[in-house]
């Protein structure tokens, strides 16, 4: 039986060719089906390609990997003219652990979990990046944030590097009435993944740019949050970025914190007594005053160094 494209995709590691043809709203999916049981002159199916080539972990490759399992599940203990299977090949190739471990599952398990398990399990980024996106459309923006409060920071930052930063475009094309929740989620997103403020899309566009465009008008106050820059955004601590765009909600989150500081403070410090910051000492800082090295921060704004109370 000839190759169909999708086997020549997955000689190549072309996984984003695959992934958009099986996300494509237009696809016929009983002919993807097909596709996928379909087998090639060695007698493989596009799986044993998969496990063949899938030496780089990528959160595209997985997507491609779980998607594959599930129009196909059978293809797990499937045989090709060598008399190996996926996981078979997929050991001897060295495939990433990720891939190993989707591979290694029985076909009997792919139906028990079903799509959205496989997804959640498997590929978590592309399942939490669909319900991202899914919220923000609905703006159903307390999930949102819901979920970057629940789950592991370096989860939230993967999911909103996928895909080419989508989620904060689609973010920019659905701000146009302001609230407060939107904002701070503005926030929150590009303080985890600043150059996502300067990703382009296929035809060069930022993201502030459709903020502003005519066919989606967001907000002022969103349109000046996405204006910010990544080099800003680094360098600023996120309660300066709160209380700069939203004074009454840093407030909120950050009063009583400030006011009990500034009590601790009152009754146990003089004014000049420095504190100690390992995280910030190392490396090692030198004195804004007399530029000896250990420099301390000051106790009141943390921004600058000095070596002792006298200085």
């Amino acid at each position: 039986m000839p190759s169909n494209e999708h086997h020549k995709w997955l000689k190549k590691r072309d996984w984003p060719a695959v992934r958009g043809a099986m996300i494509n709203p237009n696809r016929d999916v009983d002919l993807l089906v097909r596709k996928y049981k379909g087998r090639d002159e060695h007698g493989r199916l596009p799986h044993h390609w998969l496990a063949a080539k899938a030496q780089t972990h990528t959160h595209t490759l997985v997507h491609v990997g779980v998607s594959s399992i599930c129009l196909n599940r059978e293809a797990l203990t499937t045989r090709d003219n060598k008399g190996e299977t996926p996981i078979d090949i997929a050991r001897r190739s060295g495939a990433c652990a990720e891939i190993t471990g989707l591979l290694s599952i029985t076909p009997e398990e792919v139906r028990s979990l079903g799509l959205d398990g496989m997804f959640r399990l498997y590929a978590p980024v592309h399942f939490w990046w669909d319900e991202m996106a899914l919220w923000i459309q609905s703006r159903s923006y307390a999930d949102c944030h819901k979920f970057i409060n629940e789950h592991d920071d370096e989860l939230v930052c993967e999911v909103l590097k996928y895909g080419d930063s989508g989620l904060l475009l689609l973010f920019a094309q659905q701000s146009k009435v302001y609230n407060d929740s939107l904002a701070f989620l503005a926030l929150r997103m590009i303080h985890r993944h600043p150059l996502s403020l300067i990703a382009r899309d296929p035809h060069g566009q930022l993201i502030v740019q459709y903020a502003e465009h005519p066919q989606f008008r967001a907000c002022r106050e969103i349109i000046n949050i996405l204006s910010l820059t990544p080099k800003y955004i680094s360098r600023t601590p996120f309660p300066t970025l709160l209380l700069q765009s939203l004074p009454t909600m840093h407030h909120e989150i950050y009063g009583p914190y400030n006011t009990v500081c500034a009590f601790i403070k009152l009754m146990k410090y003089d004014k000049a007594e420095l504190v100690e910051v390992e995280a910030v000492l190392k490396p090692a800082r030198k004195c804004d005053v007399c530029s000896s090295l250990g420099a301390k921060p000051c106790a009141r704004c943390i921004n600058t160094f000095y070596c002792s109370a006298e200085c």
